[in-house]
């Protein structure tokens, strides 16, 4: 998919435009809204990733995140000019994704947003092929998967559930590191407990009961074929 919807929110009007003209360059469609209040009317419309200034008129961006996060797993690209550390482990806490500092140069953004838009919704769409474990039919170029025992019903994944499971599945019976996983899954810059590995495995295992989904105590998890 090379077609992005992203939704920016950022009321400095001169920030936006010139954010919004190097996102349109990678061949993106860029929304624009000024204030928290318009961005949390928006939430609906479901893009592929937010790019979300704290300090905003009207509702900010916390709020918004939480509205973003209530709704679906979008990812979100945190930016800000307030105390910096402060903002970037609540963002994080919250379920951004990433976090920039302003000020910064629109290239990073771009650099930033790729490697996301890259990890969440994959890269290529001749590369990746179905899987079948376990009766469930796992679509790595789609993000899907399907209970093929329950006639083909859709399991309702997180994002970051989808991102384990298609890590994992990937590579069947390889061990993977509760470190590697978080670097996958939230990235590099997640500053919060590994223990946040250990609730999506969790989640997916309640979901996906068949998936035999090994924990290797004092590592990781990986996934094994039976």
């Amino acid at each position: 998919m090379d077609s992005y919807n992203i939704y920016l929110v950022e009321d400095e009007a001169n920030l936006s435009e010139v954010l919004k003209a190097y996102l349109q360059k990678e061949g993106w469609n860029v929304t624009v809204f000024p204030d928290g209040d318009s961005a949390v009317e928006a939430v609906p419309g479901k893009p592929h990733l937010w790019v979300l200034d704290i300090m905003l008129p009207g509702t900010d961006g916390y709020q918004v995140l939480k509205a973003i996060k209530e709704q679906e797993d979008t990812p979100v690209i945190f930016i800000s000019a307030r105390d910096q550390d402060l903002d970037r482990v609540l963002g994080l806490e919250m379920g951004s994704d990433d976090y920039l500092s302003k000020p910064f140069l629109p290239q990073e953004l771009i650099i930033r947003a790729k490697k996301l838009l890259n990890r969440v919704y994959g890269t290529s769409t001749s590369e990746a092929q179905k899987i079948e474990l376990n009766a469930y039919s796992i679509d790595p170029i789609g993000r899907t998967i399907l209970d093929t025992e329950a006639d083909d019903e859709a399991v309702d994944l997180t994002t970051k559930e989808m991102d384990l499971m298609l890590l994992l599945s990937a590579e069947i019976g390889k061990a993977f590191s509760r470190e590697k996983i978080i670097e996958h899954v939230w990235g590099e810059n997640y500053f919060g407990s590994e223990r946040a590995v250990d609730d999506v495995v969790r989640r997916v295992r309640k979901k996906m009961p068949r998936i035999h989904l090994e924990t290797l105590y004092g590592y990781g998890y990986r996934i094994l074929s039976s």
